[in-house]
């Protein structure tokens, strides 16, 4: 039988390198707040002649909008973030650009201001706490038959915590290569993430609780093992259909929801990993003691 709780530090070792690198590149370079968390204007325009990406940042600078950030579309337009523009500026800008590039088409045009921006922060946080809130009560709830039910609800929510890590992480490292801004989209396939994970990790831990009501064994840890080799290849069977439509998204939606996408897919990964090797591992370590010694533990090929 494959020892899977046995080798637990080395996945707590690969999730804490994946995390420390995020939060490097995070803590380095930052996320870049969109217009829903920071204010602004965006536009949306297409251009009837050739335009380049390089030429509209080069003109926009020159028009003294150094701080835009213009993404392209599929189709070929351009969404131009900008600080807030009343009607006169957007007006103003247009003009110029039709006069450097010739005829131009507006197809979507808002503002935020950063009254809206602010209350929409708060939402956005105040929605993360208390999803993290109902999924500890629930799991607690789920298995209050069981011996320290805590413990579950507990667990799921470190996991579900080191999901959105490695998802923000993750994401600021294509932020920094990319240009890319945090937008509710973001937010959305936060929440998404956060609800797949808990999913998965009820399934394995629903199984522990079973073979534990079998008494298949009176090591908790080999029930553990058990059970997680018993839901193994559902998991990652369920995580790859899953993962499969988040990149059909990806492709073929378009860049509206591509915040949406992108995050959905670092954390079907991250949450399959964690709902398999880092949450039910974790109720070994807190069954067994052994937290004094957790971040001093040294990885072993035997396991312990």
């Amino acid at each position: 039988m494959m020892d899977i709780v046995g080798k637990r530090f080395w996945f707590f070792l690969i999730s804490g390198a994946v995390i420390l690198v995020g939060l490097i590149f995070l803590l380095s370079s930052g996320l870049k707040m969109g217009i829903e968390f920071s204010s602004g204007s965006m536009t949306t325009l297409s251009f009837k002649g050739e335009v380049t990406q390089a030429e509209l940042k080069l003109e926009l600078e020159n028009l003294g909008h150094s701080n835009a950030i213009i993404q392209g579309t599929g189709a070929g337009d351009f969404i131009i973030r900008t600080q807030e523009l009343d009607s006169g500026s957007k007006l103003e800008l247009e003009e110029a650009l039709e006069s450097r590039f010739g005829e131009l088409t507006e197809t979507e045009f808002y503002s935020i201001s950063p009254m809206i921006a602010e209350e929409t922060t708060r939402n956005a946080i105040i929605a993360v706490l208390i999803a993290a809130l109902g999924i500890l009560l629930y799991v607690t709830w789920a298995f209050r038959r069981m011996p320290k039910p805590f413990h579950y609800g507990t667990c799921a929510i470190i996991a579900l915590v080191h999901d959105v890590l490695v998802a923000v992480g993750v994401f600021s490292i294509i932020s920094a290569i990319f240009d890319w801004e945090i937008n509710l989209m973001f937010i959305t396939g936060t929440l998404a993430v956060i609800g797949y994970s808990v999913n998965n990790t009820v399934v394995v831990f629903d199984r522990i609780r079973e073979n534990l009501t079998r008494g298949i064994s009176p090591d908790f840890e080999r029930v553990v093992n058990g059970s997680l080799i018993e839901t193994l290849g559902r998991s990652i069977n369920t995580s790859l259909t899953t993962l499969l439509v988040a990149l059909a998204l990806l492709l073929f939606v378009g860049v509206q929801i591509q915040n949406f996408a992108v995050v959905l897919i670092i954390g079907i990964i991250a949450g399959t990993f964690s709902s398999l090797f880092i949450a039910p591992t974790l109720l070994v370590v807190w069954e067994k003691g052994e937290w004094g010694r957790f971040i001093g533990k040294r990885p072993s090929n035997t396991g312990e």
